[in-house]
């Protein structure tokens, strides 16, 4: 999404991470692979100072530009002698950004402005500015001031999802989720943002239908659901089903290519033509497969 649509909003990150704790991939979650460095998701931790440093030090009007001036002149004469560096050009891009950051990025990340009616909604307290449904009422703000791709992420590598000892655990972490989730959809409907914002939530893989040990369940990447909300897509339906104990699908499988293949579809890209060059050839999201499930559109 960072590279085919790019940002409307040239104060904030095009694709930005909600993600308090680092999950178990680290940033691979959310970074560039190889697009460049500048597509890799900014990280937003959260707490009283979601985003550190972004206030201007200098209260003197113009210094800090004329700063910026100076080493950006400096940082051109270096590119200009290490061409195709990716990191570097990356990092200038970052000094950029994070100038523009601090016009927008305060205000985006301040949810004191909201009534009690909407964070209720999100299961908020006045003051709070953690938790699952901070990240749920952040992305919509962040939506709402033109940042084209928002994650979420839920957990880390210790305290998680992945529940081979015990899946009575997956009533705790649903219950963090659950209020969220309803409140960010009713909220992006409420404000007329449903129907061109797509709201995804998946997973890597999901449980096998039989006991792992005692009270866990093992990976099972044979079959799991997904689900989507707005975008265009049709809403009240399910597609697919497994067989009657889960462990296979039945009917109307959706290979992740398909998945990836219907999301860019929704938001207006046709999976088969927006490619990158890298390694000499030219690369999809969806690699030589992919078909778009017409039965989830509206």
């Amino acid at each position: 999404m960072s590279y085919g649509l790019g940002t409307s909003n040239q104060n904030l990150p095009s694709f930005i991470a909600l993600a308090p704790q680092m999950p178990y991939a680290g940033t691979q979650i959310f970074n560039n692979d190889f697009l460049p460095a500048w597509h890799q998701g900014v990280r937003v931790i959260g707490g009283a100072e979601p985003v550190p440093n972004v206030s201007r030090r200098s209260t003197q009007p113009g210094l800090q530009e004329l700063e910026l001036g100076l080493a950006d002149v400096l940082n051109s004469r270096h590119l200009a002698a290490h061409a195709g560096n990716q990191e570097l050009s990356a990092r200038i891009r970052s000094f950029e950004t994070a100038f523009h950051m601090q016009t927008d990025a305060p205000e985006a990340f301040d949810v004191s402005s909201e009534d009690d009616r909407t964070l209720a909604l999100y299961g908020l307290r006045r003051g709070q500015h953690d938790g699952f449904g901070w990240q749920c009422l952040v992305a919509r703000r962040l939506a709402e001031r033109g940042v084209r791709f928002i994650e979420l992420v839920d957990g880390s590598s210790s305290n998680n999802w992945d529940q081979h000892g015990n899946m009575a655990e997956h009533a705790k972490h649903a219950e963090v989720i659950d209020q969220p989730l309803a409140g960010l959809i009713r909220d992006l409907k409420s404000r007329g943002m449903l129907h061109d914002t797509l709201v995804v939530w998946t997973t890597e893989f999901g449980r096998t239908p039989g006991v792992d040990g005692d009270k866990g369940r093992g990976h099972h990447s044979a079959c799991f659901s997904s689900w989507l909300a707005g975008g265009g897509t049709r809403g009240g339906t399910s597609y697919g089903e497994t067989d009657e104990i889960g462990a296979t699908v039945a009917e109307k499988g959706v290979h992740v290519h398909d998945f990836h293949a219907t999301i860019l579809h929704l938001l207006g890209i046709d999976h088969e033509r927006l490619t990158y060059r890298h390694g000499g050839r030219d690369y999809r999201l969806t690699d030589v497969h992919g078909r778009v499930i017409h039965d989830l559109l509206s």
